[in-house]
């Protein structure tokens, strides 16, 4: 079975940590690191979060780089308060998971996403679950990057549907609007794994209440926090009867691709009010072959559903 080389880019919240859990419990994915990001948290609680819950994972031995604190644009950062009801003030819903015994690596995310495309080329992929900050200025510092990636598979946007935050813009474009246009306008093999396809894949308290019979710390913690982003959802978005899996699903389907229908477009984002964030096609290169990116547009949910389910399952179930 092929070996993905992967990274992930995460603001550790409980969608970022179900993605944790799905990427160690793939045979497909080689986790070699995870990079911090800002937004459901600050980037050293998101730090922490995904420390801990490595450990807990009993993965332990995956290094975890400090990202950049805030965007390309701002001085500082602060969590909205919208990010802290879906993902609670500590960001895994307000579960106590015990403090990791790892520290972070001293080198950073921007560098060591920088030194993994050198050393991997082809072979790595960058899964981005928040803001593309530390993507951005990794290719600023050496655009080479572009060329080497295999391919980043993000989950951030919003196509064919509205957005989360406002009627065109999804939450992770909207924390660094300049810096997701610079990553889009690139020429990185990119997919978009966003709204449009995220919030068809649903989890319930069905699925947690598995987690829980386990009697495992893993399976208890793992379903505390999904449950916390459930009751979340039945206030934000009571339509969709259940927590969207949104970063999950952007690791699956980068090792997946045929999981996700994707339409082939060159892409945008703008940057500028009344529409900052918004993700779109370029209208400067409507006439140009669209090469490297791609949106996901549909997605076979019953199948991600439950592939997902049979693999956290079996890892929690271990620890």
């Amino acid at each position: 079975m092929a070996k993905y080389k992967m990274i992930l880019d995460l603001d550790t919240g409980i969608d970022d940590a179900l993605a944790i859990a799905y990427a160690l419990a793939t045979p497909e994915c080689d986790l070699i690191g995870i990079v911090g990001s800002y937004g459901n948290v600050l980037m050293e609680d998101g730090v922490q979060n995904s420390l801990n819950l490595l450990e807990m994972l009993g993965h332990p031995e995956v290094p975890v780089f400090p990202g950049l604190p805030h965007s390309s644009t701002t001085d500082s950062f602060a969590v909205l308060p919208i990010s802290a009801q879906i993902h609670g003030q500590n960001g895994v819903g307000e579960v106590e998971i015990k403090k990791a015994n790892r520290k972070a690596e001293a080198t950073s995310g921007v560098d060591f996403f920088i030194e993994a495309a050198h050393e991997y080329g082809q072979d790595l992929i960058i899964v981005p679950t928040g803001p593309l900050t530390n993507l951005a200025a990794a290719i600023k510092k050496d655009p080479e990057i572009v060329e080497l990636i295999g391919n980043v598979t993000l989950m951030g946007g919003a196509l064919t549907v509205p957005g989360n935050v406002s009627p065109v813009t999804e939450a992770n474009i909207s924390q660094d609007p300049e810096a997701a246009n610079e990553v889009f306008r690139s020429n990185l093999n990119l997919t978009m794994i966003g709204l449009d396809v995220t919030t068809r894949t649903l989890l319930t308290t069905t699925e947690t209440q598995q987690w829980r019979n386990l009697d495992t710390v893993a399976g208890k913690a793992y379903a505390d926090l999904t449950d916390y982003y459930i009751d979340a959802y039945k206030v934000t978005s009571p339509h969709l009867g259940g927590c969207a899996l949104h970063d999950p699903l952007a690791v699956a389907a980068a090792v997946q691709p045929r999981l996700v229908e994707t339409i082939e477009l060159n892409m945008k984002v703008d940057t500028q009010a009344p529409f900052a964030g918004r993700t779109i096609g370029d209208e400067t290169r409507v006439n140009v072959p669209a090469l490297h990116t791609k949106a996901a547009v549909q997605v076979d949910k019953d199948r991600f559903v439950a592939d997902f389910m049979e693999k956290l399952t079996s890892l929690f179930a271990k620890n």
